[in-house]
């Protein structure tokens, strides 16, 4: 098998739920927050890999708390 290097981006998603979408200038409270990884480079990796491939990510990533959590 050969093997697949992506190079791209790693974030952190930040989901926060709403009972309804807030109309323009409006603010709403959320029920829940969440983190996910994210990006494109992370969701393609994760993609090949579970396509089967033998996956390498390369990302530079930060030294803070969401930096953290990519790693």
């Amino acid at each position: 098998m050969k093997s697949i290097l992506v190079i791209g981006s790693s974030i952190t998603d930040m989901v926060i739920r709403v009972k309804e979408v807030p109309l323009p200038g409006q603010t709403v409270s959320g029920d829940d927050f969440q983190t996910f990884a994210g990006g494109k480079g992370t969701n393609q990796a994760i993609a090949a890999r579970r396509a089967g491939g033998n996956v390498s990510f390369l990302a530079v990533i930060g030294n803070g708390e969401l930096g953290k959590f990519a790693s």
